[in-house]
């Protein structure tokens, strides 16, 4: 009766002793086609990011160059004599400091404006019911598919009517309301719980009460994603700007740039001075996309305890 487990033991002793001595176990073939899969996708991505970043790279460096070495070598990446003088010659003669600071106050007011009229438009299409809702949704989407170079010369002379052309209020007025931003809005607001706002209306808070105190708190994500794009958008704009006003001294970055990449500082190409400017204008739009960027559309959690 005590033979047995003896034996046993013995050989499991010996299955263990023949395994350990034929080394670990190798992987399967289908988990080395899985890690060859993987670093084929991360080579691939790999490409794309240098494709990506290698013109972004171009740019910077060829700011640092000289006029004669950007035309001789304009891919290079590591320039023989470094130079701020592309630098020196935007700041201290030229008026880019007086376009930069054009650009931030049409930016901010807009995008002050823009995150105010666009929730609060969204938020009256997605609680409120009133006549016509649905068919003020459905102009609100047609605008969307409406390409925005066809509005310009509608725009100007709206503008020149109005009396507001060629000034702060013919560049800020018109970009304070958006189409897309009230949709994102909408689509936002129609995510949260309607419990939460009977709950604030049993307390007694009317409905701008529950708008701005207990609704707009919650939709930080979506605002978090409008200021970035109405930030960006309105940064970046350039056709606007053209319709609506054409003195020296209301130029933004984007004409302004536009102007130097046209030529208008003298002659010559002028490479390090153009991409210069333009790698300052990308900076503040960089910064605050990282930022923000982990907040893009979170969901709501957290709202109301069931």
């Amino acid at each position: 009766m005590t033979a047995a487990p003896t034996v046993a033991g013995t050989g499991d002793r010996a299955g263990a002793g023949a395994a350990s001595a034929r080394g670990p176990v190798r992987p399967d073939r289908s988990s080395r086609r899985r890690s060859r899969g993987t670093v084929v996708v991360y080579a691939i991505l790999l490409g794309f990011v240098v494709l990506y970043l290698y013109p972004f790279l171009v740019q910077v460096v060829t700011s640092f160059k000289t006029d004669t070495e950007a035309v001789a070598s304009p891919l290079s990446l590591v320039p023989q004599t470094w130079t701020t003088a592309a630098y020196e010659r935007l700041f201290l003669r030229s008026d880019f400091p007086l376009w930069f600071t054009n650009s931030v106050v049409v930016t901010v007011c807009v995008t002050l404006g823009r995150v105010f009229i666009d929730s609060l438009a969204g938020y009256a299409l997605a609680r409120l019911h009133f006549r016509g809702r649905g068919v003020v949704f459905a102009l609100l989407v047609a605008v969307m598919a409406v390409p925005g170079v066809v509005l310009l010369i509608p725009k100007f002379l709206v503008l020149n009517q109005l009396g507001i052309y060629d000034s702060y209020a013919g560049l800020i007025i018109p970009l304070l309301a958006d189409a897309a931003g009230i949709f994102i809005m909408k689509n936002f607001f129609e995510s949260i719980p309607r419990s939460v706002e009977e709950a604030a209306r049993i307390d007694g808070a009317g409905t701008f009460r529950t708008y701005w105190s207990i609704v707009l708190p919650m939709a930080t994500p979506a605002l978090v994603t409008l200021v970035i794009l109405s930030f960006q958008g309105s940064w970046n704009e350039l056709s606007h700007f053209i319709v609506a006003a054409q003195s020296p001294e209301l130029a933004t970055l984007t004409k302004g740039v536009a102007g130097l990449a046209a030529g208008g500082l003298g002659q010559g190409s002028q490479f390090p001075l153009k991409l210069g400017a333009a790698a300052l204008m990308t900076v503040p739009v960089a910064i605050l996309f990282f930022v923000f960027q982990r907040r893009i559309m979170n969901t709501v959690t957290g709202a109301v305890k069931e």
